[in-house]
């Protein structure tokens, strides 16, 4: 069977992180249906355990900028959205229904954070068809106490993803998508397996440019996994984590 690329698998393809973005809005039109493609995403057991954020006031988006790793670019983006994994209205749901509510764990948290995700991701891929782009932002599970007060969060509810969405320049559109992996090191056939140290080398070859393996993965260590706003987030989360309820067998 000759299977040809489409246009949605092709703009998976060329889809990249877009930050800078042409001074014009984006149609209310178009915005709606970024949000409602959203909220038709898979969902598990139906409950879309998320809630999505649509920061228009400019100073809060000033704010967010702030607070996510000093990133000016984001204040400057027509479309800013939080996708919040939310175990707390459903919680709320239970409880005005009379039910012994226990409190929500980790394992629902993780859920929602799938859901969120998948929901985050639809409109990713809604904005690129009609050339909108747009770029994660990580940042946003970070200074936990200072981002739940912008965002008036409460209990039970973590700030799993934030996006903005633009209009990219004509620099950004012939910007190079940076390279991905090699398949074979990503796909496992049935189960996990380790990979030894010269597939490792093998598959980070490519991103070693003129420096050895040994030199670019320090430097890279260095820049994210050991940084700053590394352990930061690590923190940050794990301050959100106090709020669920521990497993206990019944």
């Amino acid at each position: 069977m000759d299977v040809k690329m489409n246009e949605v698998v092709e703009s998976l393809y060329k889809r990249k992180s877009v930050r800078v973005y042409e001074e014009r809005e984006i149609p209310e039109e178009m915005k709606d249906m970024i949000l409602e493609s959203a909220v038709q995403a898979p969902t598990a057991g139906c409950q879309q355990l998320y809630t999505i954020l649509d920061i228009t006031d400019q100073e809060l988006k000033e704010a967010l900028a702030e607070s996510c790793d000093h990133q000016p670019f984001i204040a400057k983006a027509p479309l800013v959205l939080v996708f919040c994994a939310d175990c707390k209205k459903w919680y709320d749901a239970y409880k005005e229904a009379g039910c012994d509510a226990r409190i929500p764990g980790t394992g629902d948290l993780m859920l929602a954070i799938t859901d969120t995700a998948i929901a985050a991701q639809n409109a990713v891929v809604a904005a690129e068809s009609f050339g909108i782009g747009s770029c994660y932002i990580g940042d946003i599970m970070e200074k936990c106490e200072e981002n739940r007060k912008l965002l008036n969060l409460p209990d039970y509810v973590f700030p799993a993803a934030m996006l903005v969405f633009g209009w990219p320049t004509k620099q950004q559109i012939e910007r190079q998508k940076p390279k991905r992996c090699d398949r074979k090191h990503i796909v496992h056939e049935n189960t996990y397996r380790s990979m030894d140290g010269e597939e490792l080398r093998e598959m980070f070859a490519y991103k070693c440019n003129n420096s050895t393996y040994d030199e670019w993965c320090s430097a890279f260590y260095n820049r994210k996994y050991n940084s700053d706003f590394a352990k930061e987030m690590s923190r940050s989360v794990s301050k959100y984590l106090e709020q669920y309820g521990k497993y206990t067998e019944i």
